[in-house]
Protein backbone atom coordinates (compact mmCIF):
# COMPACT_ATOMS: atom_id res chain seq x y z
CA UNK A 1 0.00 0.00 0.00
CA UNK A 2 1.77 3.36 -1.27
CA UNK A 3 2.07 5.82 1.74
CA UNK A 4 -0.05 9.10 1.25
CA UNK A 5 2.38 12.09 0.40
CA UNK A 6 2.20 15.00 3.32
CA UNK A 7 1.53 18.35 2.51
CA UNK A 8 3.21 21.20 3.87
CA UNK A 9 2.50 24.58 4.98
CA UNK A 10 4.08 27.69 3.65
CA UNK A 11 4.69 28.16 7.54
CA UNK A 12 6.74 24.88 8.03
CA UNK A 13 8.29 25.28 5.29
CA UNK A 14 9.62 28.73 6.29
CA UNK A 15 10.24 27.16 9.58
CA UNK A 16 12.26 24.42 8.63
CA UNK A 17 14.18 26.38 6.17
CA UNK A 18 15.21 29.38 8.76
CA UNK A 19 16.27 26.75 10.94
CA UNK A 20 18.89 24.95 8.25
CA UNK A 21 19.52 28.74 7.32
CA UNK A 22 20.71 29.39 11.03
CA UNK A 23 23.52 26.31 10.50
CA UNK A 24 22.88 25.17 14.01
CA UNK A 25 22.45 21.90 13.50
CA UNK A 26 22.85 19.48 10.03
CA UNK A 27 20.46 18.79 7.29
CA UNK A 28 19.89 15.37 8.85
CA UNK A 29 18.94 16.59 12.54
CA UNK A 30 16.56 19.13 11.26
CA UNK A 31 15.32 16.75 8.99
CA UNK A 32 14.33 13.74 12.11
CA UNK A 33 13.33 16.95 14.34
CA UNK A 34 10.75 17.79 12.14
CA UNK A 35 9.90 14.50 10.72
CA UNK A 36 10.61 14.77 6.85
CA UNK A 37 13.28 13.73 4.33
CA UNK A 38 16.67 15.52 4.17
CA UNK A 39 16.28 16.66 0.41
CA UNK A 40 13.35 18.79 1.70
CA UNK A 41 15.16 20.94 4.05
CA UNK A 42 17.93 21.38 1.31
CA UNK A 43 15.46 21.96 -1.02
CA UNK A 44 13.17 24.82 1.07
CA UNK A 45 16.54 26.45 2.42
CA UNK A 46 17.77 27.04 -1.04
CA UNK A 47 14.41 28.05 -2.09
CA UNK A 48 14.14 30.79 0.51
CA UNK A 49 17.97 32.12 -0.06
CA UNK A 50 16.95 32.62 -3.64
CA UNK A 51 13.79 34.51 -2.80
CA UNK A 52 15.26 36.29 0.13
CA UNK A 53 16.43 39.51 -1.86
CA UNK A 54 12.67 39.99 -3.59
CA UNK A 55 11.61 41.00 0.45
CA UNK A 56 13.61 43.98 0.63
CA UNK A 57 13.48 45.09 -3.15
CA UNK A 58 10.95 48.18 -3.31
CA UNK A 59 7.35 47.72 -3.97
CA UNK A 60 6.45 50.14 -6.85
CA UNK A 61 3.24 48.77 -8.16
CA UNK A 62 1.53 52.17 -9.96
CA UNK A 63 -1.95 52.32 -9.32
CA UNK A 64 -4.12 51.37 -12.71
CA UNK A 65 -5.07 55.02 -12.88
CA UNK A 66 -2.20 56.40 -13.26
CA UNK A 67 -1.06 53.93 -15.66
CA UNK A 68 -3.84 54.90 -17.47
CA UNK A 69 -3.29 58.51 -17.24
CA UNK A 70 -0.06 58.03 -18.67
CA UNK A 71 -1.84 56.58 -21.35
CA UNK A 72 -3.70 59.29 -22.33
CA UNK A 73 -0.57 61.53 -22.03
CA UNK A 74 1.30 59.50 -24.17
CA UNK A 75 -1.22 59.30 -27.22
CA UNK A 76 -1.64 62.92 -26.91
CA UNK A 77 1.83 63.50 -26.71
CA UNK A 78 2.00 61.37 -29.79
CA UNK A 79 -0.76 63.06 -32.02
CA UNK A 80 0.91 67.17 -31.12
CA UNK A 81 3.99 64.96 -32.13
CA UNK A 82 2.29 63.88 -35.79
CA UNK A 83 1.05 66.94 -36.29
CA UNK A 84 4.10 68.65 -35.72
CA UNK A 85 6.09 66.46 -38.04
CA UNK A 86 3.04 66.83 -41.05
CA UNK A 87 3.36 70.71 -40.84
CA UNK A 88 6.96 70.75 -41.08
CA UNK A 89 6.84 68.24 -44.09
CA UNK A 90 4.39 70.77 -45.75
CA UNK A 91 6.20 73.80 -44.87
CA UNK A 92 9.87 72.11 -46.20
CA UNK A 93 8.08 71.08 -49.68
CA UNK A 94 6.86 74.65 -49.91
CA UNK A 95 10.22 76.00 -49.71
CA UNK A 96 11.70 73.08 -52.04
CA UNK A 97 13.39 70.93 -49.55
CA UNK A 98 13.49 67.63 -49.92
CA UNK A 99 11.81 65.77 -47.52
CA UNK A 100 12.27 61.65 -47.05
CA UNK A 101 9.35 59.53 -46.34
Amino acid sequence: MKKQRRKHTAEFKARVALEAIRGVKTLSEIARDFEIHPIMVGKWKKEMLEHLPEIFEKKTKRKPKDSEKEKAQLHQKVGQLSMEVDFLEKKCRQLGIPVKE
